[in-house]
């Protein structure tokens, strides 16, 4: 998400770093930039007036224009306001301070992803804060849309409250309920009925499960994909039923980002989660300031170590840390470490967290890079006998051919994989030779491949 508008700001902001001081005018124009490029982004009007208005306050001050470095504290302003924008600094949680069973009351339009968010959400209560969740569809409009809960509920492994046929939606959440208290449930997830569009019925339906049930939180959910229709559908919601969290889902599908950017304005709730794909441990925590990092091409490394950290086993990587150390590093340690990249998602996805990696991602990109490219990789790997991992350098041209036959891949590609593996295993190699002083003396430089003097020629 936020590729086309994090291209158009990083632009912008590449011009005014390379510029030694600036004036008046060129603060003003790049504000002019700025706003083009969040109304591109399809950001509500009143938003991005309300956006360009704290920036431009702040940013024709003299606080700029007597910087050590204008362009850079123009990026700081805009990076401010964007917070503030997406609801300021740090993640907002789910708020959970009420009596046992917590009632989680989840809305929104049909096809917004909200019955397999409220999976994501039980998965997320019960493997991370190891609560007892019931979910219960209070659904009766949708066909199977109860048994689609019920078959979430498995996959979580939480509990699912059981079907019976001809209750209404108000009966369904009063059994629900009743039910949390006699089974000593900390949370129940009320998932209610969806509509092709916003009418009066749908509204009246929830505030009555809302005054029945009183939920601790109110949790609409909406596809950043449709835009400003989700800006209208919060702002509907929030005046017929009370918002207290915003949910987005699809983020993974909308390189514009203006319905994020517009939601906080719009409802003054905060947005707390994001989910991205089906998976039901595709949801994240929603930080402002990292989001907004991200946008300015600044990256996110301590999203990408929490990442990390959750999902590469540290027993694993510190024994391969040794190995590596030692210079033992062989295909089965590369195949290792290229499973647990895909395990982090995408090269891209990966890239996009690290300062300026949106133009590598974006690099990549053009240069058609295979996603599928590691799977291949570790395809591979595998197509070779334990002896051939162990010892990469009897793998000659009749091997070649073999395991090129038995990964599905062709003899170019077996060899480009082997050529990556030299090349890792040179730079072990040199990192063990250097130690940790010589490395620090000596600087990245020193792991580079060594280039070799032409011949005729003595190296200076």
């Amino acid at each position: 998400m936020f590729e086309s508008l994090s291209g158009k700001l990083s632009g912008v902001f590449d011009k005014l770093r390379r510029r030694g001081a600036l004036s008046e005018i060129d603060v003003s124009e790049a504000l002019r930039e700025v706003r083009l490029a969040l109304l591109d982004a399809d950001v509500a009007l009143p938003v991005v007036r309300d956006f360009i208005a704290k920036a431009r306050v702040r940013a024709v001050g003299q606080e700029v224009l007597d910087s050590v470095s204008p362009g850079q504290q123009v990026v700081k302003i805009v990076n401010d306001v964007l917070v503030e924008a997406l609801g300021g600094a740090g993640n907002v949680p789910l708020n959970l301070t009420a009596v046992s069973p917590v009632p989680i009351l989840m809305v929104g339009l049909q096809g917004s992803g909200k019955t397999t968010t409220s999976g994501k959400i039980a998965l997320r209560l019960a493997s991370k804060q190891r609560k007892k969740v019931l979910l219960a569809s209070l659904d009766t409009q949708r066909p199977a849309a109860q048994l689609q809960l019920q078959v979430l509920a498995e996959r979580a492994g939480v509990s699912s409250l059981p079907i019976i046929a001809g209750q209404t939606p108000l009966e369904i959440a009063a059994r629900a309920m009743d039910t949390g208290r006699r089974e000593v449930f900390d949370v129940v997830i009320l998932d209610t009925a969806g509509r092709l569009s916003i009418d009066e019925t749908l509204m009246e339906e929830v505030r009555q499960i809302r005054a029945l049930t009183n939920p601790a939180e109110t949790l609409l959910v909406v596809d950043a994909m449709t835009g400003q229709d989700a800006v209208n559908t919060a702002k509907a919601f929030n005046e017929a039923v009370g918002v207290t969290g915003i949910v987005m889902t699809r983020m993974d599908g909308d390189s514009r980002g203006g319905a994020a950017l517009s939601m906080r304005a719009v409802t003054g709730a905060a947005i707390k989660l994001t989910g991205s794909g089906e998976k039901l441990d595709a949801l994240e925590d929603f930080h402002p300031e990292r989001v907004a990092s991200r946008i300015l091409g600044l990256g996110d490394v301590v999203g990408l170590v929490e990442k990390a950290s959750e999902l590469i086993d540290q027993a694993d990587a510190e024994k391969m840390a040794r190995k590596m150390a030692k210079g033992q590093f062989d295909l089965e340690d590369f195949a290792s470490q290229l499973k647990q990249i895909t395990k982090m998602g995408s090269i891209s996805s990966i890239l996009g967290m690290l300062p300026g990696g949106d133009k590598l991602a974006a690099a990549a990109g053009n240069a058609k890079m295979d996603p599928k490219m590691i799977g291949r990789q570790v395809a591979i790997i595998s197509s070779m006998t334990p002896k051939e991992r162990r010892a990469p350098e009897i793998i000659k041209a009749s091997r070649k051919k073999r395991i090129a036959a038995g990964s599905g891949t062709s003899v170019q590609e077996v060899n480009k994989l082997l050529k990556q593996f030299d090349d890792m295993s040179d730079m072990m190699k040199r990192m063990n030779k250097l130690g940790q002083k010589g490395l620090m003396r000596q600087g990245l430089s020193a792991l580079m491949p060594q280039q070799k003097a032409p011949q005729g020629r003595r190296p200076f």
